[in-house]
């Protein structure tokens, strides 16, 4: 997964006007107590951070 595909499924998951805000400030255990940004910027593969976000949110299967 590519960051653009990480950020089109954060803006269909959240909305284009929340994902980004979302994704600087909430801290997932699953992280490492890090945001999805700071995991991104830590070098941890979007995929791997999509699944963390994916299973916070409780999203459908289909969202995967």
């Amino acid at each position: 997964m590519r960051h653009t595909e990480f950020w089109a499924r954060m803006e269909q998951a959240l909305g284009s006007s929340y994902a980004r805000s979302w994704a600087m400030s909430f801290v997932m255990r699953e992280l490492d107590g890090r945001t999805a940004i700071e995991a991104l910027d830590a070098g941890v593969p979007p995929k791997e951070v999509w699944l963390a976000v994916w299973r916070t949110l409780e999203l459908p299967a289909t969202q995967k």
